[in-house]
Parts: C-alpha cells; structure tokens; sequence
C-alpha cells in the first residue's frame, strides 16, 4: 500500500501540476482534507509554507508538502508578493487589478517565488526549499494555458508567458518546478 502525501492546497490545479511533477514517487498524493482550514499569516513565502505543511501533516497523522508561492513585482513595491492568491477574488479580477496598477509604467520586471516544505507525520519540518523564475508583466493576456498569472508573465529566457507553454517546458522553468526539483530526492528516500 502506498504511503499519503498530502497536498496542503485546496486548489485542484495545483495538485494537477504536482501529479504531473511528482508521478515517479511512489505515493497517492491527496489534497487537503476539505474541512481544514489554514490561515496564512506568515511573514514570508517559507513562513507560509512551513505553516501549511506542518499543520496538515499534524492533523492528518500524514506526511505532507506545501508551497507557498506568489508573484513580485518590481514597479509595486513586490506585490502582490505573499498576498498574490488574496489580491482579488478571482484569476482574472487579480490580473486585471495587475494591469490596472501598472497602468503604463514601462517597468514590467518581476519574478515568481516559491517556497515548498515538507513535513513529517509528526509535523516537523523535513527539508524546505526556494526557487524563483524571472520575467517581465505583459500590457495584455497571452495564451490559453496555466492558471493565476500565468497568462500576463512572460518567463525571460524564452518570452513565452506560462500560459504560452506546454506543461513540460513550464515545469522546467517555472519557480515551483525548480523548487520541487530540489525536494524529490527527499521524497524519493522517503517514498521509494
């Protein structure tokens, strides 16, 4: 029987992104058991994560992983920063209030952070890792993939936005793609 790795997301397509990411680790990946709730209060990215990981892994008796991850942009002082998921309701409301910040300002430069954590059953932080990827924040929407910010960030290195990508190539460049890239090997002895 194959061990549980919880998810600490109630988002199901970040889990889709872990499924496709993780799926040589011998493990059923579940997300967040729907009746706990966390609030992230934390300072930072890693406070975030480490907070996440450590409670579900406490109440479910499991272990556990957890990103915290968000955009930061140059011209808004880092935001929308830790509060990238709370600067609007919806996807495209948080997009829009993107663009309508940065009006015209010809400093698009920002980058995407993630920090990810894993978690023992016992709710001890295991390895916790960073990542970032860097790009620019386009005037307009481009492609029809991803999901959050995806579609106004254009990674550097390609001037592909994330929503331009296929899952392969975003996987590799992406800040969470990076960071979780870190975290397998540990995962690997716990799992495999």
């Amino acid at each position: 029987m194959k061990k549980i790795l919880y998810l600490a997301s109630k988002n199901p397509g970040k889990i889709n992104e872990y499924k496709k990411m993780l799926g040589n680790i011998n493990c059923q990946l579940l997300l967040q058991p729907s009746d706990i709730d966390i609030i992230e209060d934390g300072n930072d990215f890693r406070e975030n994560a480490q907070k996440k990981a450590c409670e579900i892994s406490k109440k479910t008796k499991n272990y556990a992983i957890a990103d915290d991850s968000g955009l930061c942009i140059d011209a808004l002082n880092g935001r929308p920063g830790i509060f990238s998921s709370r600067f609007a309701t919806t996807d495209k409301k948080r997009i829009d209030r993107v663009l309508n910040e940065l009006k015209d300002n010809n400093n698009r430069s920002a980058f995407f952070a993630a920090s990810i954590c894993l978690s023992s059953p016992q709710g001890e932080v295991i390895i916790d890792v960073e990542d970032k990827c860097y790009g620019n924040i386009l005037f307009n929407r481009r492609g029809l993939g991803g999901f959050g910010y995806d579609p106004i960030f254009e990674e550097l290195t390609t001037n592909l936005t994330f929503a331009e990508m296929d899952n392969e190539l975003k996987d590799k460049l992406s800040h969470r793609g990076k960071a979780l890239k870190k975290i397998i090997p540990h995962l690997n002895s716990i799992f495999n």
